[in-house]
């Protein structure tokens, strides 16, 4: 219903020309809304937005949500905000054609790659700023932020490591965030310590822990010395400590051993607020909202054309772990076969 209303509207003229009527469903904002004020007052008749997989405390969305509804007047209603990537597809599922189910997603890009026939393809207008390997050429799915794998280390108890397999050291103790078998950080925690000249070799990131295993050294991430996580999270810990006055926690990235992963954004084509989940997607894209997620240390898909226009927040991005070298990014089927192999090998190599 409310897809008609909007798009029955009459049509303002701009400059003493007549613009078309609004397409909440069209795949840019030009084509749909001919302006940004059509899209946002499109929006404002729908007046809600729901989410759905977002915890307030991850990546600064309570920040985020709170900004968009004050600045559009729109209400944002976030359903399960502990789900999952394949939670929020499935509560799509059960919620389909409620006026309760998801406009939008956040998603890992491998459970948005499987999915895509799922969304409505839009292209925000900073596409031209995101890198073609973080978006769908046709607009299903793209890159909103993103992290590199890191190490975060206790600068009281070891020395920066130079590499991941300077972490195999007698009395360092060393931790993953979970099991890699059942925990996706877990798993690229493993997967970066296997990159060889930009390379992926499960084999070499299951034989390192095996040795730091074997010599009686890895741990649990609250007694570990070190921890390979994502930088946002080692940073995190590392500006909270300093807050504290306990400067006990630093973050490194090894030189040219850099893994990276985004969460990508898609719109539901069946999203019961299609102008709504269209004005999201185009804050989340904004410098204003690219800026809000590098709060949280997280990496802006945008932030190369931002640098060059000096939009991007540099108080924020100073505080990003250095990373030397070209950052990889896991395609599907190298993640499937880094699966397979973990799964066959981890449980008798380490336990």
């Amino acid at each position: 219903m409310l897809v008609s209303v909007a798009a029955a509207c009459s049509a303002p003229s701009e400059g003493g020309k007549e613009l078309p009527p609004v397409n909440p469903m069209a795949t840019n904002m030009k084509d749909g809304f001919s302006t940004m004020d059509r899209l946002v007052e499109a929006a404002k008749r729908e007046g809600t937005l729901t989410v759905v997989g977002l915890p307030r405390g991850w990546m600064n969305y309570a920040d985020i949500i709170d900004r968009f509804s004050d600045k559009y007047g729109i209400k944002v209603i976030g359903i399960s905000p502990d789900a999952n990537s394949q939670q929020e597809i499935d509560a799509a599922t059960r919620l389909r054609g409620s006026k309760d189910a998801p406009d939008v997603f956040d998603l890992s890009l491998d459970v948005a790659v499987a999915n895509a026939k799922r969304f409505a393809p839009y292209k925000v207008t900073g596409w031209g700023d995101i890198p073609d390997r973080l978006k769908d050429a046709k607009g299903l799915w793209y890159g909103a932020y993103g992290g590199y794998m890191s190490i975060g280390y206790d600068p009281r108890k070891v020395s920066a490591p130079a590499s991941y397999a300077a972490l195999v050291k007698p009395g360092v103790s060393v931790a993953l965030p979970g099991d890699p078998l059942r925990t996706a950080s877990a798993f690229s925690g493993v997967m970066a310590a296997s990159l060889n000249d930009g390379k992926v070799d499960a084999a070499r990131g299951v034989d390192l822990f095996a040795r730091i295993k074997r010599a009686g050294m890895l741990s649990q991430p609250e007694r570990a010395a070190s921890v390979v996580d994502w930088d946002y999270l080692n940073t995190a810990r590392a500006e909270a400590s300093a807050r504290n006055d306990k400067p006990a926690w630093q973050v490194t990235i090894p030189r040219d051993a850099v893994l990276a992963s985004y969460y990508v954004q898609a719109i539901s084509k069946d999203a019961p607020h299609p102008a709504a989940a269209r004005l999201w997607e185009e804050f989340l894209l904004s410098d204003e909202g690219q800026n809000l997620y590098l709060k949280a240390y997280a990496r802006p898909t945008r932030t190369e054309a931002m640098e060059m226009r000096g939009t991007l927040d540099k108080t924020a991005a100073a505080k990003l772990p250095a990373a030397t070298g070209t950052p990889v990014i896991l395609t599907i089927p190298q993640q499937d076969e880094a699966k397979s192999y973990l799964k066959t090998h981890w449980s008798q190599a380490v336990g």
